[in-house]
């Protein structure tokens, strides 16, 4: 049997662009102390509609998991997930389907054409 992880840090995702971190505080703040946000931009600076927030403990955080999932923030519905750890690999439902680069009824694989 695996040993109980606790739960440190909340990946959310789908959030509206425009929304600041301080919407995002003011959301999370119903389950708890939020000890940091940390919005995730792209090379250009630009928000990509995904943060992690780091609760005070770990009841909070299930807190926030269980509750905050699905709550509409600025008119657009939030996904609110555990954070993986970085060396933690997707479950096998998760990953995407592998690509067919074979064409159908052949052996061999598909050749680009120019």
């Amino acid at each position: 049997m695996k040993p109980k992880t606790d739960v440190k840090e909340i990946f959310v995702t789908d959030i509206a662009l425009e929304a600041s971190e301080d919407d995002l505080r003011k959301l999370f703040s119903v389950c708890g102390t939020v000890r940091s946000i940390h919005r995730v931009n792209d090379p250009q600076g630009q928000f990509k509609g995904v943060a992690f927030v780091r609760m005070a403990n770990d009841a909070q955080t299930r807190d926030a998991i269980q509750n905050l999932d699905g709550t509409r923030l600025l008119n657009r519905c939030i996904r609110v997930r555990p954070a993986r750890a970085k060396n933690e690999s997707k479950s096998p439902s998760e990953r995407p389907a592998p690509k067919n680069t074979r064409r159908a009824g052949s052996d061999k694989p598909n050749k680009r054409t120019r």
